[in-house]
C-alpha cells in the first residue's frame, strides 16, 4: 500500500496531464449540473445559440470544451522550462483577471482621467504612512524582543503587556482610539501621525515577537563567546547575533510589511487623503465606484509585487552570505 500511494503520489506530481484529465471532468459534471433556478426539462432542451442556454448537453459541451482546453494547456506548458512556466501561467491568470473585471463595462477614460491624482496624492501619501510605521515598528520590536528576552521582570512585564495588549485589539479600534480618545486627554494629534502611531504600534508588536523569535534560534554559545571576548551587549546583539538572526527574520518581517501596507488603507477613515480614500471620495462623486477600486486594488497589487521582489532580492543575499 506504501508503494501505490508512492507511485500515486509521482503520478500527481510529475504528470500534468493526470491533473487536467481530473480538473476536466470536475470542470464538466460542475457546468452541467449547475442547475441554477431551472428545471431539469429545461436543461434538457436544446437550443441553438447561447451554449449557456443549451440545457445539459450544452452545459456539458461548454465544459468538455473548456476542460480539454485547460488540458492542453497544462500539457503543452508542461514541456517548458520553469521561468517559462511560471511566465505563461501569470499572464494566463493576469488575461483571466482583465476579462473578469471587463464584464463591469469599466470607463477606462474615467480612469486614466483621475490616474495622476491617485499616483500624485494617493500613491505618495500611503507610502509614507506606510514607511514611516514600519520605521517606528522595527524599532519597537528591537526594544520589545530584548526585553522579552531579559531577566528583568520589569522589562518583561512592559513589553509582554504591549503585545498582549496591541496584538488583542483589532487595528481599526486603536485607530479610533488614539484619534479620538487622545483628545480627551489633552493630547490632539492630527489624522496622518494618529494613523502612523497607530499602525506602528500594532505592526511593532506583531514584530516584538518575530525578533524575539529570531533572537533565539541563534546558539546560546555565541553570546557566551562574545562575552569572554569583552562585548558588551550593545556590540553583541550589532555585530553578532542580529545579523545571524536575519535570515530567520526578514521573511515573515516581509509579509508585516506588505501586510501594514495595505492596512494603510484603515487610516482613510479619520480623512488622510490616501488611496482608498481618494478612490471613495471620486468614486461617490462620480458614481463610478468600480472604476476607483479596481485602479486602486492593481496599484496596491503593484506595490506589493515591488515588496516582494524587494524582499526576495533580500533572502537571497543572506541565504548567499550563510552558504559562504
Amino acid at each position: 500500500m506504501l508503494y501505490i500511494d508512492t507511485v500515486e503520489s509521482e503520478v500527481l506530481v510529475h504528470k500534468p496531464w493526470f491533473v487536467g484529465i481530473i480538473f476536466a471532468l470536475v470542470l464538466a459534471l460542475s457546468l452541467m449540473f449547475n442547475l441554477t433556478d431551472t428545471t431539469l426539462g429545461e436543461l434538457m432542451r436544446p437550443v441553438i445559440g447561447d451554449p449557456q442556454a443549451s440545457g445539459l448537453y450544452g452545459r456539458f459541451a461548454t465544459g468538455l470544451v473548456l476542460a480539454v482546453l485547460f488540458c492542453l494547456n497544462i500539457v503543452l506548458i508542461g514541456f517548458a522550462q520553469f521561468k517559462v512556466q511560471v511566465a505563461v501561467v501569470w499572464v494566463e491568470l493576469l488575461s483571466l483577471f482583465l476579462a473578469f473585471f471587463n464584464a463591469f463595462d469599466l470607463s477606462l477614460p474615467f480612469i486614466w482621467e483621475k490616474l495622476p491624482i491617485l499616483l500624485s496624492q494617493g500613491l505618495f501619501t500611503t507610502i509614507y504612512v506606510a514607511a514611516v510605521s514600519i520605521f517606528f515598528a522595527c524599532i519597537l520590536a528591537v526594544f520589545g524582543a530584548v526585553a522579552k528576552l531579559s531577566g528583568n521582570g520589569f522589562a518583561f512585564a512592559i513589553s509582554s503587556f504591549y503585545t498582549s495588549f496591541f496584538r488583542g485589539l483589532p487595528l481599526l479600534m486603536q485607530l479610533y482610539l488614539i484619534y479620538l480618545g487622545l483628545p480627551q486627554l489633552g493630547i490632539v494629534l492630527d489624522a496622518v501621525p494618529s494613523g502612523v502611531l497607530a499602525l506602528s504600534l500594532c505592526y511593532g508588536a506583531y514584530m516584538t515577537e518575530i525578533f524575539r523569535a529570531g533572537i533565539q534560534s541563534i546558539d546560546r554559545g555565541q553570546w557566551e563567546a562574545s562575552r569572554s571576548m569583552g562585548f558588551g551587549f550593545g556590540l553583541t546583539m550589532r555585530k553578532i547575533i542580529l545579523p545571524q538572526a536575519l535570515p530567520v527574520i526578514i521573511p515573515p518581517t516581509g509579509n508585516n510589511f506588505i501586510s501594514m501596507l495595505k492596512d494603510s488603507s484603515l487610516v482613510s477613515i479619520v480623512g488622510v487623503w490616501e488611496l482608498m480614500f481618494l478612490a471613495r471620495s471620486l468614486g461617490q462623486a462620480t458614481f463610478k465606484h468600480m472604476e476607483m477600486l479596481i485602479a486602486v486594488a492593481f496599484i496596491y497589487w503593484i506595490l506589493s509585487v515591488c515588496m516582494e521582489f524587494v524582499q526576495a532580492r533580500i533572502e537571497r543575499h543572506y541565504a548567499r552570505s550563510k552558504i559562504r
